[in-house]
């Protein structure tokens, strides 16, 4: 994930400040240089480094330490409230327009992920109750549109193309209009990907901006491309006056220098963060959260809107019940593990808990043949076995093991731990932690 290096490196940094009692300014000289390599190494632009390490730097040398923090916590808290104002300090939304539909015009340089995620981004409103439209507007790279028409039609979103040979503006035209006709609230036009030094596609650009009149214009810049991405931008930004960026693959690049950089070189803020490869795999963009994840504090807001996106609220309230009851069963566990798989990758979700020690997660491997093993074993039980697994004898194990194709070793293994888990959970009270229902 991103800027897992340079939360591993500022982790060290301030491992060094906490055993001390009281800071100096050479100490604090110190810190500030190694937060400047570490800035460095993470693909940061200079000028940015430069410029954030004297803003900590002046407020961590004239700041007095408050009476409940320690030296180091203090320095802490000033590079967290430092990364937020650097990233854009508040979460920037897209504009939506008072008089329907919403125009969004996608653009960026070749092969940045903008077809796929002008997808995303349609489910992503279609989601929060909007009515989207997909507009095929490349027609230069070859079977662009169909890529467009298959991501689309996975999550059921319309996708408005024009015949061959119909250019760019006029699709662009003719596309809001009939969204205009059929009820779409929004519209996102997928445009060609091209290089900001090719102007007679920058000219493109500019025509079906000046012809639609885009309520929002986004840019879509690959992590992974660091500071390339962020001159491309600059240029983008100073030929169209994008109002925001979108920032894919973050799930690849473990620097994360284009997200910190981003905002000061063009003064725009990122909106949206593509996470993975799934069409759910969007995130907005808030400076805060994110800075609480490169400090190594986790995510929570993100993680329980996930878990509010992906768990179904009236099984939460069974679950409660049953647990409450000390009832729950295999059926039970089949279901809440098939629901938290939706929310994506174990170990993501990992990466989004406070005390989480980053570092360490780097070298865990979440074994998912596991996951998939103790699915199987359940689905082999009878609906007797799942809701009293005390039944289960020698000849039923031997039985559950062939019909999944694992060891009986593998059946005594998942029997043994539910056992336990259901001893743990005899003292839980979900009333004590609030409302269950939802994570609310």
């Amino acid at each position: 994930m991103a800027f897992d290096s340079l939360t591993e490196k500022l982790g060290n940094i301030f491992k060094k400040l906490k055993n001390r009692g009281k800071l100096s300014e050479n100490d604090i000289k110190e810190v500030m240089r190694e937060i400047r390599m570490a800035l460095l190494a993470a693909d940061v632009n200079f000028n940015v480094a430069k410029d954030f390490v004297a803003k900590v730097s002046e407020r961590a040398v004239g700041t007095e330490v408050m009476q409940s923090l320690t030296p180091a916590q203090q320095v802490i808290k000033i590079v967290h409230e430092e990364l937020t104002a650097f990233m854009g300090g508040e979460n920037d939304r897209i504009k939506i327009s008072s008089h329907p539909p919403t125009i969004v015009m996608m653009c960026g340089l070749q092969g940045a992920g903008k077809t796929t995620h002008c997808a995303k981004l349609a489910l992503f409103f279609k989601n929060l109750g909007r009515r989207p439209l997909l507009v095929a507007c490349d027609i230069y790279r070859p079977a662009a549109i169909l890529q467009l028409q298959v991501i689309a039609e996975k999550i059921d979103v319309p996708v408005f193309t024009q015949p061959e040979g119909t250019n760019p503006v006029d699709i662009a035209k003719r596309a809001v209009q009939h969204a205009k006709d059929h009820g779409n609230d929004i519209v996102f036009l997928d445009t060609a990907g091209r290089l900001h030094i090719d102007e007679v596609l920058m000219e493109e650009l500019k025509n079906i901006k000046k012809t639609v009149n885009p309520d929002e214009i986004l840019f879509t810049v690959d992590a992974m491309t660091g500071q390339d991405a962020v001159n491309a931008a600059k240029a983008f930004n100073e030929a169209l006056e994008i109002d925001g960026v979108l920032l894919t693959k973050t799930d690849s690049d473990t620097r994360g220098g284009a997200a910190l950089t981003v905002k000061y070189v063009t003064g725009k803020p990122i909106k949206f963060i593509g996470t993975g490869e799934k069409p759910t795999d969007l995130e907005t963009f808030h400076p805060d959260r994110m800075a609480n994840r490169i400090l190594g504090m986790g995510d929570m807001m993100s993680l329980i809107e996930q878990a509010e996106q992906n768990f179904d609220e009236k099984k939460a309230a069974k679950l409660e019940e049953k647990l409450r009851k000390n009832k729950f069963d295999f059926t039970d566990f089949l279901e809440n593990m098939q629901q938290m798989k939706k929310m994506g990758p174990l170990d993501k979700l990992l990466g989004m808990m406070p005390g989480i020690n980053q570092a360490a997660l780097k070298d865990v491997q979440v074994d998912n043949k596991q996951i998939a093993h103790t699915e199987a074993i359940i689905l082999s039980m009878t609906m007797k076995e799942r809701e009293n697994p005390n039944i289960i004898t020698p000849p039923r194990k031997r039985r559950i093991a062939a019909g999944c194709g694992l060891k009986v070793e593998d059946v005594n293994r998942l029997l043994k731990s539910f056992e336990q888990m259901k001893s743990m959970m005899k003292g839980f009270n979900p009333n004590k932690m609030g409302n269950f229902k939802g994570f609310k």
